[in-house]
């Protein structure tokens, strides 16, 4: 068996299920799928910046849907095909990680190897690597994984100065969030300049580094994504060794570690 068919088959959150003929027709190329994706998606932190008010946000517009649930969600809004754009006013409202995981689930029904990984970014904040879920995919022939991040379009790459290709980031533009903790332990980047609005530091990449090691163990979504109810946001001598272990390889078997603000 090949060593990447485990990332071209679908899983629960992939899977578009009675949808998949949604799927059908649409195009190979990572950017033209990338703007499919921010043709039916909006990102709930941004709905200003497409004229809408906070009013338009839902009570579960920061949840994750699995693919089947979402794609049923886009087709009750509007039934034309995914190619079709939608006005901003009725796209899903979601996160980033929703973006990365419907390019991901896309490209495992066109055979892709692809994955959904957690970490930070260098180029939504100036001056910080903020929270972001984005996707790997590896094209045919190649030996590297690539980094595509669907949730860039033409409106935030204006905002953002972005000038780079975001269905093919550069090298450095996103860390994975075991990679950015390795280069705070060893005191190579500072953990203050990692973090999520004002949630910062080593507690809140401790966060990120489980959630990446979860989604590459198929759990994409876990109760690490309630990191909004840890009122210590303390990091304990064990939990920075169990963390730098995960850290160390976090595509290695799912290691079964509960949030502190659950203990």
């Amino acid at each position: 068996m090949d060593d990447l068919d485990r990332w071209r088959r679908h899983i629960p959150m992939t899977d578009p299920g009675s949808q998949t003929s949604r799927f059908d027709g649409l195009p190979r190329e990572i950017g033209a799928l990338c703007r499919v994706v921010q043709g039916v998606l909006l990102h709930s932190d941004w709905i200003a910046a497409y004229g809408l008010p906070a009013s338009h946000l839902g009570p579960g517009a920061r949840d994750t849907l699995p693919l089947s649930r979402r794609l049923v969600q886009i087709a009750d809004a509007d039934a034309r095909p995914l190619t079709v754009a939608r006005a901003a006013n009725v796209r899903a409202i979601g996160t980033c990680r929703d973006y990365a995981l419907m390019l991901c689930g896309i490209l495992r029904q066109q055979e892709i190897p692809a994955r959904i990984r957690c970490g930070f970014a260098a180029y939504l904040v100036a001056d910080r690597w903020e929270d972001h879920w984005i996707c790997e995919y590896r094209l045919p022939g190649e030996s590297r994984w690539r980094q595509a991040d669907a949730q860039i379009d033409d409106l935030l790459r204006q905002r953002l100065a972005i000038q780079f290709d975001t269905a093919d980031l550069p090298p450095n533009r996103f860390v994975a969030a075991g990679d950015a903790w390795r280069l705070c332990r060893t005191a190579q980047a500072d953990p203050a300049k990692f973090g999520h609005g004002t949630a910062q530091g080593l507690w809140f990449m401790r966060v990120n580094v489980v959630r990446d090691h979860f989604a590459l163990n198929e759990s994409e979504t876990s109760v690490w994504d309630s990191w909004r109810q840890d009122s210590r946001k303390l990091v304990s001598d064990a939990d920075k060794a169990a963390t730098d272990l995960i850290a160390r390889d976090p595509g290695q078997a799912k290691v079964d570690v509960a949030p502190p603000w659950l203990a």
